[in-house]
């Protein structure tokens, strides 16, 4: 997500490092650099004019400081103005019924269903909500079973009653929803391939009859360019609140993020970011931004960690560390928390400089954290608990307990205690593990 224009924006970033101080000469060839960064990302062509023009015109009126180098003074410019393309604050869903409704519309193909069972997920776990699924796309084969196979697979409800009219199902479901005291309703519509009348008019009447208070537009991030017809054309009919960019981690292009609340004023509020039900995450502009300029995220890291290991753990988890008394029964304890958080490598992408440090392009092999596993595992508690006292012939009876050599043994127990070394030189008692 984003890595092709956050290469392109740091080369053209890492240009004026060697300058003394900025003027129109010296930033020419790094404006003409970002220009066709923003340009080849798919950004639209009046927003990517607008920005250069406004980041050129900051640059050439900032006085730098002595503190600040001037590459320093552009990153924060640059910054500031992504920010602003992205819509500066965050959107938040609307909370002011009970139950909420909301209603999700978009083109077939845009991952609508799916993100309607990831939207149920994410109220579900991030803000403690009874949600309700309601099947109201009609049309689309397979349409209600898939929605009900994904509201299985969570354990969230699904309220249907087959092919009838979307207005009736609706009215049921708030009945429905209202005597089981149901906080939010989550209404699957009808999509087409492309925006027609007979869409349009069956979503108008939806609206007009419920006022739902959240109208989300499911949009595919990789559509490109015309991605903005698409949201003028809803927009138009319905009075869209947000929209809901799907398939961003498929797409290292990501233009279209920097185009929608620029040139419609349609916020996003949430990112597909995964193929999994829980790879929903909320849309944060200033995180956004960092993470384009290769700046990190770390509360973003923070936020998938939550509810895997508790404060309380990690801070006793940090002071073994730092006092030496971390053994392989407390790693084994950890290694199974970070499994949890699926794919290492998406986690690693989020710190600080991954791309500058070649982080971006790491693939950690399941199989070889299967190994590290097995290996903790075919020793006993005490055996982890005193990883001192292993010697040859314990570390034979591990490798064959494993499967695993006892090289690789001797490797994990290296590599163990250069990690307890590490951490025991960072005496600061507040630091927490991203873990």
């Amino acid at each position: 997500m984003f890595e092709y224009l956050g290469d392109r924006l740091s080369k053209a970033i890492q240009n004026i490092k060697k300058m003394g101080r900025i003027t129109e000469d010296n930033i020419q060839d790094a404006m003409r650099e970002i220009r066709m960064a923003l340009l080849e990302a798919d950004v639209n062509y009046q927003v990517v004019k607008e920005f250069v023009n406004k980041v050129k015109e900051k640059a050439l009126g900032a006085e730098v400081s002595k503190s600040l180098r001037p590459d320093e003074l552009f990153i924060k410019i640059v910054k500031d103005e992504l920010i602003d393309l992205l819509g500066n604050d965050q959107s938040q869903l609307e909370t002011s019924k009970n139950p909420t409704l909301l209603m999700l519309v978009g083109l077939q193909g845009s991952g609508k269903t799916t993100t309607a069972g990831k939207l149920a997920n994410y109220l579900r776990k991030k803000k403690s909500k009874k949600p309700l699924l309601v099947a109201c796309d009609i049309y689309r084969p397979a349409a209600i079973s898939q929605l009900k196979d994904i509201g299985s697979s969570l354990n969230i409800p699904v309220y249907e009653e087959g092919i009838k009219d979307p207005l009736d199902i609706i009215k049921n479901a708030l009945e429905y929803a209202k005597t089981n005291q149901y906080d939010y309703i989550i209404i699957d519509t009808a999509g087409r391939l492309h925006i027609d009348e007979q869409l349009m008019n069956e979503l108008k009447n939806i609206a007009t009859t419920y006022n739902p208070s959240e109208i989300l537009l499911v949009l595919d991030a990789m559509m490109g360019q015309d991605a903005i017809n698409v949201i003028n054309g809803f927009n138009e009919a319905l009075n869209l609140t947000g929209c809901i960019l799907t398939k961003l981690d498929g797409n290292t292009k990501g233009g279209v993020a920097l185009s929608v609340r620029y040139l419609t004023n349609v916020p996003i509020k949430f990112v597909g970011d995964g193929e999994k039900l829980d790879n929903l995450s909320e849309f944060y502009p200033v995180r956004m931004a960092e993470r384009i300029l290769d700046m990190g995220d770390i509360m973003g890291i923070a936020e998938k960690v939550e509810g895997i290991i508790s404060e309380e753990e990690a801070i006793n988890q940090t002071k073994r560390m730092q006092s030496g008394k971390f053994d392989l029964e407390d790693f084994l304890q950890t290694f199974k928390q970070i499994k949890k958080l699926g794919p290492l490598e998406n986690i690693i992408k989020l710190l600080p400089q991954a791309r500058k440090m070649g982080l971006n392009d790491i693939h950690i092999d399941p199989k070889q954290m299967a190994h590290i596993e097995a290996i903790i595992l075919s020793m006993t508690p005490y055996e982890r608990r005193h990883p001192e006292i292993l010697k040859a012939s314990r570390k034979q009876r591990i490798a064959k307990g494993s499967g695993r050599s006892v090289e690789e043994v001797n490797r994990l127990l290296n590599q163990f205690e250069e990690m307890k070394k590490m951490m025991k030189m960072m005496k600061n008692g507040q630091m927490k593990l991203p873990f």
